[in-house]
């Protein structure tokens, strides 16, 4: 006789740092539950208009939307009272209500929140449900979302060893270290396969391999700092340089001088999608944003890496992790005005001695938590359970990795 599915409600998206956590846990769960001979049922609660609503259906995971509000942060009290803020304020309840009638009738196990926005509808509703909710912290400093629903949470999942001495005691007491899941396939990469998939027959592999990204969209600052390096970075390194669609007929046409020989060791490209983990794996040195995903990725990797944060971040968390890590040698933090003399002081070490780079390299990967995934399922399947929260679960001695 087969066991019934385990069911669970996932929330939470907007941007990628909140969604692709959520899908690899939901990834992570079902092959757990297929080893054991148990279906998994998901429905994503999510926004119409955020990242989770393309990457949940593609991925063949049930989807409803929800109202919800976003919360445009001032330090000026006049301006959080803004018409804007208090119009979507007034989605709330709303949304509570689309979410309540959700985890009503689709009955969940467990309710796992990963931030963003609309997770504080869902969250809300799966107390009123009396459902048991798990939340997933990303980054140093609880995110908004996760702040209002602590108290309405079984576990709260954290990425930093660091997070804990930042709770209040009631959430100290339910809070888990598990670090922030990555990607499977992140950590399969292979090098020679990267240098067929992108025909990168003129980098020289004796040299190193820099890999310069803004994200998916590319970053107007970072591809500047490297157009204005890159004849120096080419004296030094093979480069590929992941820039944005919007912006590589600009970069092509900037380096369309360069010598023919540094120009082979030049690759340029809009966007670098399925390539990615092996793009990583033949990587010495990252030059890149500090975001939450990317630093997980990184530091499971132990990538030396060179940050430049996006100042405008929320909370300035990305100042934040890049300033973590630098701080215990795992990475470069490039914050305030940057130059194009800046970063290259920063990244010539890195490129001139391999021992420079292996030190950061395992600097960086004693921050890394590779199984990330498989410690937030354990607490998803301890939650749904009803099993309270070990002292000390999941702390392992080491540093863990900052968001």
């Amino acid at each position: 006789m087969h066991s019934a599915p385990f069911r669970l409600v996932v929330t939470g998206g907007g941007t990628g740092g909140h969604t692709y956590p959520a899908l690899t846990a939901v990834r992570t769960l079902e092959a757990r539950l297929a080893a054991e001979g148990r279906a998994l049922e998901t429905l994503w609660i999510g926004t119409a208009d955020g990242l989770e609503a393309r990457v949940a259906p593609a991925a063949g995971i049930a989807f409803t939307t929800v109202a919800t509000g976003k919360i445009r942060r001032s330090k000026n009290p006049l301006k959080l009272a803004s018409p804007a803020n208090v119009r979507d304020m007034a989605r709330v309840p709303l949304g509570v209500l689309q979410a309540r009638r959700a985890i009503d009738g689709f009955r969940p196990d467990v309710v796992l929140a990963t931030g963003g926005y609309v997770a504080v509808p869902a969250g809300l509703a799966a107390r009123m449900c009396h459902r048991p909710l798990v939340l997933h912290e990303q980054t140093v400093r609880l995110g908004l979302a996760n702040r209002k629903l602590a108290s309405a949470a079984a576990r709260i999942c954290v990425s930093s060893d660091s997070t804990l001495g930042l709770l209040s005691e009631s959430a100290r007491a339910i809070a888990v270290v598990t670090g922030n899941p990555v990607r499977p396939e992140v950590l399969s990469g292979q090098a020679d396969r990267a240098v067929q998939s992108l025909g990168l027959w003129g980098f020289d592999r004796r040299l190193p391999t820099v890999y310069v990204t803004g994200g998916a969209q590319g970053s107007q600052q970072i591809n500047e700092l490297v157009g204005e390096s890159v004849q120096w970075l080419l004296g030094r390194a093979n480069v590929i340089h992941q820039c944005g669609p919007a912006n590589e007929a600009g970069l092509r046409a900037r380096t369309a001088g360069l010598p023919a020989e540094l120009a082979a060791r030049y690759h340029l490209a809009g966007f670098v999608g399925g390539e990615l983990p092996d793009v990583l794996a033949l990587a010495d040195v990252v030059v890149s944003r500090s975001g939450a995903g990317t630093l997980a990725e990184l530091t499971a990797l132990g990538k030396p890496a060179v940050f430049v944060p996006l100042a405008s971040s929320a909370g300035n968390e990305q100042v934040h992790n890049a300033r973590h890590l630098e701080e215990a040698g795992a990475a470069v933090a490039l914050t305030g005005e940057v130059t194009a003399a800046r970063l290259q002081t920063a990244v010539g070490p890195l490129l001139a001695d391999a021992d420079v780079r292996r030190g950061m390299a395992e600097r960086a990967r004693a921050y890394g938590r590779p199984d990330a995934a498989d410690r937030l399922v354990d607490e998803v399947l301890a939650a749904a359970a009803g099993r309270p929260v070990t002292a000390g679960a999941g702390r392992r001695g080491e540093p863990s990795l900052p968001r």
